[in-house]
């Protein structure tokens, strides 16, 4: 099946319901949505969500705000919400004529309800699993996704379980999912295991899969794009250039270029006004970057990883086969930024009052980099798309920034240790 920009809207087969289907995108092969749970191909291959009627901006218009504004990309009109999407699109005015490109905004994922982009998906992926009448939801997670699945699972009146590698996820994250009465299992393993783990259980049929190998997740993240879009023209008269966005499982980098194609079909996006799709990985974990500069059609797995960047310490970007077709048919690109990188990143982003965790702001150290390289030009339009808040890392975030400085019980005191007097 087709990933190209230009693909024509595909036919519904007589699996469809409602003019929703799901098809494998290697071979082409159609299936029922919701007659039985299915995450991948016959083949093992990865499974999209097609549409017969697929949207324009004139659909979405008057529809409210947040995620179910654009139901009418989605497979239904409403799902389990909180509610979620909406997140600002900030200004970083300093910021920008540091990096020297014509427009900078960053897109804050981490004001979402659980503080990262992954309520998005959720939202769509929990009304499935109700659809399907399951009762365990289940995913692995490096912090976010568990976060996120505990709070809609709970919203939903579901069973959750969350797989995470022991000793690898910050503290703020683990305690979201605990309080939301998630059972937690922590795998002596990294984030990969941890999947592998989750794939098996769903294949025996135990639990509901919601990582992003769940194409019906992925639904939720694209109206990440659908926002972006429609607010920058709002705000500036066309498109973005670039989005700048951090890869882990790849399953943004796959939403987005999926929500672009289904405008290019409807005839409401040019392919031209595409914006040009840029991942940006830790160097400590970043196969993503190495298959685009192989020119491979998918990643080779690293055993071994390590990075500050929690959220994206991920070795086999599943979503890899969808993604690698977004970055190359828009022109973009990728790249890999070292920890002490990201770090200045999430300060830069801090003194314009936008707080993130460090995964969130490998997306501006990418930027920077590829500023310095040339590889972005002074007069491109770009956002950078942020996927979690500064208190899913507090730890990350105390170590980053300014230390307390002790002083007397004095008003003179304290004025003559800030220079006051």
């Amino acid at each position: 099946m087709s990933l190209e920009l230009t693909a024509p809207t595909p036919e519904a087969p007589d699996v469809a319901e409602d003019g929703v289907w799901l098809a494998d995108i290697e071979t082409g092969e159609t299936y029922a949505p919701f007659d039985e749970i299915r995450y991948t191909g016959a083949d093992g291959n990865l499974l999209e969500v097609r549409y017969a009627d697929p949207p324009t901006f004139e659909d979405f218009r008057g529809q409210g705000r947040g995620v179910w504004r654009y139901h009418a990309a989605l497979p239904f009109d409403e799902g389990v919400s909180l509610p979620e999407g909406a997140t600002p699109l900030h200004r970083a005015p300093r910021l920008r004529e540091t990096v020297g490109v014509r427009s900078l905004r960053i897109k804050h994922e981490g004001m979402n309800p659980t503080g990262s982009f992954k309520d998005r998906g959720m939202t769509v992926g929990v009304r499935v699993a109700q659809k399907l009448g399951v009762g365990r939801l289940a995913c692995a997670s490096t912090g976010n996704t568990s976060a996120a699945l505990a709070a809609y699972g709970a919203r939903g009146g579901m069973q959750t379980l969350v797989l995470l590698p022991a000793g690898k996820v910050a503290a703020g994250k683990v305690a979201q999912a605990a309080l939301h009465d998630a059972r937690i299992l922590e795998v002596d393993g990294n984030f990969d295991n941890c999947l592998d783990i989750v794939q098996d259980l769903a294949q025996r049929g135990e639990v509901y899969l919601l990582n992003s190998l769940n194409p019906f997740r992925l639904e939720g993240q694209k109206t990440i794009g659908l926002e972006i879009l429609e607010e920058f023209r709002e705000d500036n008269g066309r498109f973005p250039d670039r989005i700048v966005l951090p890869v882990g499982n790849a399953g943004n980098t796959s939403a987005l270029y999926k929500a672009f194609r289904e405008l290019v079909q409807s005839g409401a996006l040019d392919p031209a006004e595409v914006p040009k799709l840029t991942g940006v990985q830790a160097a400590g974990s970043a196969p993503m970057v190495e298959a685009i500069e192989h020119g491979w059609p998918d990643t080779e797995r690293w055993n071994e990883v390590e990075t500050i960047a929690t959220a994206i310490r991920i070795g086999n970007p599943v979503n890899a086969p969808k993604a690698l077709p977004g970055i190359r048919g828009t022109g973009g690109t990728a790249v890999a930024v070292e920890d002490d990188a990201i770090t200045e990143a999430q300060r830069d982003l801090a003194k314009e009052g936008i707080g993130v965790e460090p995964a969130s702001a490998a997306s501006v150290a990418g930027l920077k980099k590829l500023r310095e390289k040339g590889v972005v030009g002074s007069e491109e339009d770009v956002v950078c798309l942020t996927t979690g808040h500064l208190l899913k890392d507090p730890d990350a975030a105390y170590e980053a920034g300014n230390k307390p400085e002790p002083v007397p019980n004095d008003p003179g005191a304290v004025l003559e240790h800030i220079g006051a007097q």
